[in-house]
C-alpha cells in the first residue's frame, strides 16, 4: 500500500504538470508565490509530458491536482511508511500498533502538524486542504487497521545481529526513497526527478536485496545481551516515537528546534530504560542476572564508535540540501557500527565467561 500511495502521488504530479502546461501556459507563479523557494520545479520540458499535455482532453478538470489531491495522500504516505518499518522489526508490534489507539493518535498528531504548516503557508487552497486532511485523518487509521488484521502475528523474538543489520540497511534505503519522494513529488519538483532517479534505483535495489535476505533468516543464532537490549530498545523507541514523529520533524524547521531535540532525547532515554527492564526480565526468566555495569560499558563503547561513524558519514558522504538527508546518513552509520560493537563485545564477554567457567571446573577437578 505504501507503493500504491507513492504511485498515486507521482501520478498526481503528472496531472499537475499537464494542468499547468495547458491551463497556465507552464507558468507556476499562480501558486508558487505563496510558497518559499525550492517548490514547483516543473517538468514541462519532458517530451512525454508535453505530448500528454497536448492530447489530454479537458485539462481544466485537473485543477484538484493543485495541492488538494496531495493533501489527502500525504497522511497515508507517512503512516504507511512508519508502519512498514514497524512490520520489518516486529510483525506482532506492527499489528498491535496499527489496530490500537496509537494509530488514531498518530493520525491526529500528523494532521495537526500538516494543518499548522498549511496555515503558515496560507494560500487560496488552504481551507480546502485542511478539510481534506481531516477526512484523511478519519479514513487512514481505519484502512491501516484493516490491513494489519490480515497479518499473521508472529512472535516478537530476540533479534540476531544479522537481522538487525538487515533492518538498518532496509531503514536507510527506505529513508532515501522517502526523501526522494519528498524532494521530487511532495514539493511539486517533478523536474528534479531526472537527477534523483539513479540514486533511487540503487536504493530500491539495496532495499529489495535486504528484505530478500531478511526473509531467508529463519532461525538465527541466539543474540547476546547487548544486542538483545538494542532490539528491545528499537521496539520501544518506535512505539514511543510513532505519535510525535511529525511534530518533532517540523519543530526543527518551524522555530522550535530546542523543544524538538529535547522531545527526541526524552523518547530515546525512556526507550533505553524500558529496554533495560525488558532485558532484565528475560535474564531472570533464564535464571541469570543482567550485569548492568558491563552492559553500560558495552553501550558506552558502542555510542562512542557509532558517533564517530555518524560524524564521518555526515561530513564525508554527499548529502542533500535539507537536514533530514544528513540525519539519515548519520543515523544509519551510527546504528550499523554501534550494533557491530555490541555484537563484538557480546562475543568477547561470552568467551571470557566460558573460559572462567572452564577454569573453575579444572580447578575443582
Amino acid at each position: 500500500m505504501l507503493a500504491v500511495v507513492t504511485g498515486m502521488i507521482f501520478l498526481n504530479q503528472v496531472l499537475f504538470t499537464i494542468y499547468v502546461v495547458r491551463v497556465h501556459s507552464s507558468d507556476v507563479s499562480f501558486i508558487a508565490r505563496y510558497f518559499p523557494e525550492g517548490w514547483f520545479a516543473l517538468a514541462d520540458g519532458n517530451p512525454v509530458l508535453q505530448w500528454l499535455a497536448v492530447h489530454f482532453p479537458f485539462p481544466e478538470l485537473l485543477a484538484p491536482s493543485v495541492l488538494r489531491v496531495q493533501a489527502f495522500l500525504e497522511l497515508p504516505f507517512v503512516i504507511f511508511a512508519f508502519l512498514v518499518v514497524l512490520r520489518w522489526l516486529d510483525p506482532r508490534l506492527y499489528r498491535r500498533t496499527a489496530q490500537s489507539s496509537l494509530a488514531w493518535a498518530a493520525s491526529a498528531s500528523y494532521t495537526a502538524a500538516f494543518c499548522a504548516v498549511e496555515w503558515d503557508l496560507r494560500n487560496p487552497y488552504t481551507v480546502d486542504d485542511i478539510i481534506i486532511r481531516v477526512i484523511a485523518a478519519l479514513v487512514t487509521p481505519l484502512f491501516a487497521a484493516r490491513l494489519a488484521d490480515r497479518e499473521r502475528a508472529e512472535s516478537g523474538q530476540r533479534l540476531s545481529v544479522v537481522q538487525l543489520l538487515l533492518f538498518f540497511v532496509s531503514l536507510g534505503a527506505l529513508g532515501y526513497l522517502v526523501l526522494t519522494v519528498y524532494e521530487t513529488a511532495l514539493l511539486y519538483n517533478l523536474g528534479k526527478l531526472g537527477d534523483s532517479w539513479p540514486g533511487a534505483v540503487i536504493a530500491l535495489g539495496v532495499l529489495a536485496a535486504a528484505r530478500l535476505a531478511a526473509g531467508r533468516v529463519r532461525k538465527p543464532a541466539r543474540a547476546g545481551t547487548a544486542v538483545a537490549v538494542v532490539g528491545y530498545g528499537l521496539r520501544r523507541w518506535l512505539a514511543l516515537f510513532f505519535v510525535p514523529a511529525l511534530a518533532i520533524r517540523y519543530g526543527v524547521t518551524f522555530g522550535t528546534p530546542v523543544l524538538a531535540a529535547g522531545a527526541g532525547c526524552l523518547i530515546a532515554v525512556v526507550a533505553v530504560m524500558l529496554a533495560v527492564r525488558d532485558g532484565r526480565r528475560e535474564a531472570l526468566r533464564h535464571g541469570v542476572a543482567l550485569r548492568l555495569p558491563l552492559l553500560a560499558a558495552q553501550f558506552v563503547l558502542a555510542v562512542v564508535a557509532g558517533s564517530a561513524a555518524a560524524y564521518a558519514a555526515v561530513r564525508l558522504l554527499p548529502g542533500r540540501s535539507y537536514y533530514e538527508a544528513g540525519l539519515l546518513q548519520g543515523a544509519v552509520a551510527f546504528l550499523i557500527v554501534g550494533i557491530g560493537v555490541c555484537a563484538a563485545t557480546d562475543v568477547w564477554l561470552r568467551g571470557r565467561s566460558l573460559a572462567e567457567r572452564d577454569g573453575a571446573v579444572v580447578g575443582t577437578a
